[in-house]
């Protein structure tokens, strides 16, 4: 795996935790299991957010030893190979319990790297 700039990565992550957080808004778990579109949407951002984080170094990670990184790095590969096995309520908890403080933890090594985090 070729190293990529922490910057970018990081970039990338915020971007797709906030284009959930945007998109699912106000919804509740009913409303995504009829959003053929929202769903995936949901679950590209994930992969996403699951591809960034395997380019993380675990020195940057370890700045947020409360993320289940092994388990986001790992929810790329079953949206991927084992979509079929995808159950709603499960993504949907992805969104509900785990997404802010991913953002949190995201800014937070945004700033150790830049010294700043982003307004967005």
């Amino acid at each position: 795996m070729a190293m990529r700039s922490n910057g970018p990565v990081l970039s990338e992550m915020l971007d797709a935790v906030i284009g959930i957080k945007t998109h699912t808004f106000g919804k509740s778990l009913t409303e995504f299991e009829q959003d053929w579109l929202l769903k995936l949407a949901v679950q590209r951002a994930l992969e996403i957010i699951s591809e960034a984080a395997r380019h993380l170094p675990d020195d940057l990670t370890a700045l947020a030893p409360d993320v289940p990184w092994k388990q986001i790095r790992g929810i790329g590969n079953i949206l991927r190979h084992e979509y079929h096995k995808i159950a709603d309520d499960v993504v949907w908890a992805v969104v509900t319990d785990h997404i802010q403080p991913l953002e949190d933890a995201v800014r937070l090594m945004m700033r150790a790297t830049t010294g700043s985090s982003p307004s967005r």
